[in-house]
């Protein structure tokens, strides 16, 4: 049984971008089933694949199981192989080690494999401390049905917890994915990236191109609908100039997209970009974010241009060495 103990291979090694796949089956946040659907979806995963990207993250709660259920046809019907990350969300009635091990299990027979890479715990939601929730992914990992555990959304205390939890048991922590891109840069200054730089846990950023408004798909006068609309509605008026430079960027380095560029940058400041793509023109244009690197300076420029949207604070890189 492959358990990846601590100071062995991690699923996450060798991976620079990472495919999201929170928009597969989502109706409430992204529409799904009214302007996209499941063939888009498909030619997503397909570009994705052709741009050399192999590492997709899904979660029991996307789409109620339908991104899961997408991804698993999908990978059955592709001739390469991919790793695979889910997570379990701690609701408040999941109280017992077996409801984690049960839900996993459910996961599994929807992606159609008998373990995944990576299994994370979705949130630290009350009333059970994530520690709970890590001694069943322990049990899980024992079981065979995960190889590699992370957590999501966890601050730094609760991260350096689920840390030493596993380190008991001889696991590793193998990641946190949070919110992190040039309009959320919270991980820098609370402490997570520097706990993540000491206990060799990779940082994944979720919504790295700030749900699509890093592309310049938007802007004040075409605002995103719903719940994107709301979340970035004092940034949307402030966001020219660091759009500009995005665009300024690209064409320094033979013509890069916004999106290339914005993920680019968070590569080069040591995370681990997952973005989401509901079309192949989205999964085409993340993967040619990888294969080049911004220039310190322009990583430096882009820090000074984007620090109003982080409360004016500067922070550092996540990870050294990248």
């Amino acid at each position: 049984m492959d358990t990846r103990v601590s100071g062995t291979g991690s699923c996450l090694d060798g991976v620079e971008l990472g495919v999201g796949t929170w928009a597969w089956g989502d109706r409430h946040v992204w529409g799904y089933g009214s302007t996209y659907g499941a063939d888009q979806v498909r030619e997503a995963f397909d570009a994705s694949i052709a741009g050399g990207l192999r590492f997709f993250d899904t979660a029991e709660v996307y789409g109620s199981g339908e991104s899961e259920r997408l991804l698993g046809r999908f990978r059955q019907a592709s001739s390469q192989p991919v790793r695979i990350a889910t997570k379990f969300m701690p609701l408040p009635w999941r109280w017992r080690t077996s409801d984690l091990l049960a839900a996993l299990r459910r996961s599994l027979a929807r992606l159609g494999v008998p373990r995944v890479d990576l299994y994370q715990i979705h949130a630290p939601l009350p009333p059970r401390a994530v520690t709970t929730w890590i001694d069943a992914c322990i049990e899980a990992v024992r079981e065979g049905l995960a190889s590699e555990i992370g957590v999501s959304n966890c601050n730094e205390r609760q991260m350096r917890a689920a840390h030493d939890r596993l380190a008991r048991a001889g696991l590793r922590l193998a990641s946190n994915q949070v919110e992190y891109s040039l309009l959320k840069r919270r991980a820098e200054w609370n402490g997570v990236g520097d706990a993540c730089r000491e206990l060799n846990v990779r940082l994944m950023a979720y919504s790295p191109l700030g749900m699509g408004l890093l592309s310049g798909a938007y802007g004040a006068d075409a605002p995103p609908k719903g719940y994107r609309r709301l979340k970035y509605r004092k940034a949307l008026p402030r966001l020219a100039p660091l759009l500009g430079l995005l665009e300024t960027l690209g064409r320094a380095h033979g013509g890069k997209s916004r999106t290339e560029v914005a993920l680019n940058w968070v590569i080069c400041k040591g995370a681990l970009p997952i973005p989401g793509a509901k079309n192949a023109r989205q999964a085409a244009g993340n993967a040619g974010a990888v294969g080049w690197r911004l220039t310190p300076d322009e990583v430096a420029a882009l820090d000074e241009a984007s620090l109003e949207f982080s409360g004016g604070r500067a922070g550092r890189t996540i990870r050294s060495g990248v």
